[in-house]
């Protein structure tokens, strides 16, 4: 296979490599990953996340295993073993599913780890076209709000909702971020946070509640948020905290923006009420954890409810920005 190289994926000198998320901002750590079992954890524990960097490192995974030789068998249930573990981000499926066809192929070593390279440049190019067409709806001097990680950390290139706003800083040189702590896990805080600062794009970090009234002030001017499945008729899972966004910016007439790579487009899924919404641990609500240490600030014994995405229905949307162009609410069905 040859060498790939992503802010926080990479297959170099034989190894598949991540980038710890759990870790960041304080420690930059990779973890070399051989085996199904290794990467089934690091995806669970979100050292490995964002909806295409997850199909991409499975991918890998499984091509890495191919090239030392893995039967067709053994890479069948690598296959199974790791799309079983998100249920919500489409891009984990398709990936998979690319592969599985791969399989069939009298090559179907070399057929999978065609697929892994061609799927990982892919990615790349995805997400430079969505910044490419994102661009056009960002204006000088904006403030731009945005929710979870979407970057280059999500991705194999500049990212999705964050990759526009990458492209417009570019372009502009005069944007600033409002930044979603996104609780509970803190992604916007940790990860979205340290790659603005990497960039050198003015950003502001705010608590999840905070963002209604920045809104009723007039200081948010637009809101970029990704997905992680898009159903075919324009509802979408995202990051939970997202469907609050698009009700707060909707009351406050301010343009709502899901930003995707077509693979996260679900032509199988009917509507938002189809989405397998995954259930996380309690212990990430009733407390923190990460490199600055572990706190549990809640009683042991509290119940929680701990959905990772909610679904935002698709008439709270402004537009969809894909790799393929920009949708309106009339267009969505050409998408």
């Amino acid at each position: 296979m040859k060498e790939l190289i992503g802010a926080s994926l990479k297959y170099q000198a034989g190894k598949v490599q991540v980038l710890d998320q759990y870790l960041l901002p304080h420690q930059e750590v990779w973890h070399h990953c051989q085996d199904v079992a290794s990467m089934q954890n690091l995806i669970n524990k979100l050292q490995v996340r964002g909806a295409p960097l997850i199909g991409l490192a499975a991918t890998l995974l499984v091509a890495y295993l191919a090239e030392q030789g893995a039967a067709r068998e053994e890479l069948s249930d690598a296959i199974d073993a790791l799309e079983a573990t998100r249920p919500t981000a489409v891009n984990l499926k398709h990936c998979m599913d690319c592969l599985r066809q791969a399989l069939q192929q009298h090559d179907f070593a070399g057929a999978v780890v065609y697929h892994a390279e061609q799927l990982f440049e892919e990615d790349v190019a995805l997400c430079q076209r969505i910044g490419e067409h994102g661009v056009s709806l960002v204006d000088a001097a904006d403030n731009i709000l945005t929710h979870c990680n979407t970057g280059a950390l999500a991705t194999a290139g500049i990212g999705t909702a964050l990759g526009v706003i990458y492209t417009a800083a570019q372009k502009y040189g005069d944007i600033h971020v409002w930044v979603d702590e996104t609780r509970p896990l803190l992604q916007g805080g940790r990860l979205t946070a340290y790659e603005l600062q990497r960039w050198q794009i003015p950003y502001t970090l705010l608590c999840d509640s905070m963002a209604a009234s920045l809104m009723a002030a007039g200081k948010v001017d637009k809101i970029f948020v990704g997905a992680d499945r898009i159903a075919a008729n324009g509802d979408f899972a995202n990051k939970v905290g997202t469907y609050n966004l698009a009700v707060l910016a909707q009351y406050h007439n301010i343009p709502f923006y899901v930003v995707a790579p077509k693979t996260t487009f679900d032509a199988k899924c009917t509507h938002g009420g189809d989405i397998e919404i995954e259930l996380r641990n309690a212990s990430e609500v009733t407390g923190v954890s990460g490199s600055f240490g572990d706190c549990q600030w809640a009683p042991h014994n509290a119940l929680v409810f701990n959905p990772a995405f909610d679904v935002t229905p698709a008439n709270l949307v402004t537009a969809w920005i894909f790799d393929s162009g920009i949708y309106y609410q009339p267009e969505f069905s050409a998408v």
